[in-house]
């Protein structure tokens, strides 16, 4: 596993660097900044697949891993965006986006075509997801607002509040709901970010992303405190 994760980081930093030299940055500082956030997500594959056995690593593994190196080649397209280097949209970077985004179309498919679908499998691609649209939130920040964080940062306000709360730790049952709303906000930040749809209209499907993604874990967290409650009765 520490080799696939070393080809990870290789693949990573080698994406880094070819989006810096594509946008020829004037500042080094900025392009050694665009690289090394490049690796931005690595720890989270580390972490998630690590509990794999060696050598078990699986075809939509492989799948996730490919998002994980769209999102590097992404985050270091961010920090360009930040410094002014890059624009935030471009025809360039919407279909970088919608490629990474393709392999979490493709990834469930492939694992229970393969059998090998299984929590473990679950947690490598939700966290890559989360990872992906963190990294998408900033870039469609500097082009709606900073407002946009928010869906980004909901999946990770949920974990940290299930650090005080015990019943959000609880598993959640399936729900078609959640996995639509889940699966749509990477579109709606893409949608953000293609040059041709007008920044009002853009703005309009991120905040409906938003909405929907806020009724969602509103609704989870509502769920799990009434079935907490249940148990304790």
């Amino acid at each position: 596993m520490e080799s696939v994760l070393a080809v990870l980081a290789g693949g990573q930093v080698l994406a880094g660097v070819l989006v810096v030299l594509l946008a020829a940055p004037t500042s080094r500082l900025l392009a050694l900044a665009a690289v090394g956030a490049a690796l931005a997500t690595w720890p989270v594959a580390a972490s998630t697949l690590r509990p794999r056995p060696p050598g078990a690593v699986t075809a939509a593994d492989a799948l996730t891993l490919l998002r994980h190196l769209g999102a590097g080649a992404l985050a270091a397209a961010t920090v360009l965006t930040l410094g002014g280097e890059l624009a935030a949209r471009s025809w360039p970077l919407a279909a970088l986006i919608a490629t990474t985004l393709a392999t979490d179309a493709l990834d469930g498919p492939v694992a229970r075509h393969t059998g090998s679908a299984g929590t473990v499998g679950a947690r490598i691609d939700m966290e890559a997801d989360a990872a992906l649209v963190m990294v998408l939130s900033v870039l469609a920040a500097t082009v709606v607002g900073p407002w946009a964080l928010a869906i980004g940062l909901m999946r990770y306000a949920f974990v940290a509040a299930s650090r005080v709360r015990p019943a959000l730790r609880e598993p959640l049952t399936f729900s078609q709901f959640r996995r639509l709303v889940g699966g749509g906000q990477g579109v709606a930040l893409l949608i953000a970010l293609v040059p041709v749809v007008p920044v009002p209209a853009a703005a309009a499907v991120v905040a409906l992303a938003l909405a929907l993604l806020v009724a969602s874990f509103g609704r989870d967290v509502i769920r799990l405190e009434r079935a907490q409650r249940t148990v304790l009765r």
